[in-house]
């Protein structure tokens, strides 16, 4: 994972889009104000940092210490979020935690495995949430729904790029997050959706390619100027006027042990 992101912590930081005052609102009021919160697979603290304001405290784990380095940057003067290496098959290492939250990791995960140890080690009323795009449209995997993704799209196979790096994912594997909760011990699911508009420059598209797994600059190597000319040079071919719109829907999905 961390050759995967080599190189994006600072890309990831910058362009890819925060969740948003109203998202991380409820997803505090699910958790409770006085909870010890894991964000697994935290990134660079999208989640980590917001949430921690409205929480006791968070674990924020991640197997890059690339990511984490700048998660402790931009969290400066923040004292309840402690930023530590760790990934998903080693929860039991960890200090202790009521709930657990992951954006945009659980598809790296054995899910099924991690929802299996999750229900050992939460107590009863132990929540676990995720945050990230509606099932809708709207992805890189998914390049029609965004006017600049089939660009985006067709540099990467001339860079010999792979978009489906997580093997594991539900757009690889047909099995949705949703469906995968619904079949676990966290089988009470609540759903909210929170929509944004959001304005992208071509330096803003450029930023957020080279955040993603498949073309990040480890995985670019010596290829990542050519590749950024070659985008930047697309992207306003396509589009003059540098300047692309989108809406952006993000889902906060609560699951819950039924009954509790």
């Amino acid at each position: 994972m961390e050759d995967l992101f080599g190189g994006a912590a600072s890309y990831y930081a910058r362009h890819r889009p925060g969740y948003g005052q109203a998202t991380i609102g409820y997803l505090a009021e699910a958790l409770g104000a006085d909870s010890r919160v894991l964000d697994l697979g935290c990134g660079p603290g999208t989640i980590a940092i917001p949430l921690a304001r409205r929480v006791t405290a968070v674990l924020a784990v991640d197997p890059a210490r690339e990511m984490l380095a700048e998660g402790r940057r931009l969290a400066e003067g923040i004292t309840n979020i402690a930023w530590l290496p760790g990934d998903s098959t080693a929860l039991r290492a960890l200090p202790p935690f009521e709930h657990v939250v992951m954006g945009r990791s659980f598809h790296w995960m054995d899910r099924r495995s991690v929802l299996t140890e999750l229900d050992e080690l939460l107590p009863p009323g132990g929540v676990v949430a995720l945050v990230g795009p509606a099932r809708q449209w709207g992805e890189p995997w998914q390049p029609d729904s965004q006017p600049w993704q089939p660009i985006e799209r067709r540099i990467c196979e001339e860079f010999g790029l792979d978009i489906h790096t997580a093997a594991n994912s539900f757009h690889a594997t047909g099995e949705h997050h949703h469906d995968m909760l619904a079949a676990s011990p966290f089988s009470s699911l609540e759903s909210r959706v929170f929509s944004r508009r959001l304005t992208w420059d071509v330096d803003g598209l450029v930023g957020l390619q080279l955040s993603y797994s498949y073309s990040s600059p480890a995985m670019l190597g010596d290829h990542l100027h050519a590749f950024v000319k070659t985008l930047r040079r697309a992207l306003l071919a396509d589009n003059p006027a540098g300047r692309w719109e989108q809406k952006l829907a993000t889902e906060v999905l609560v699951a819950r042990r039924p009954g509790h």
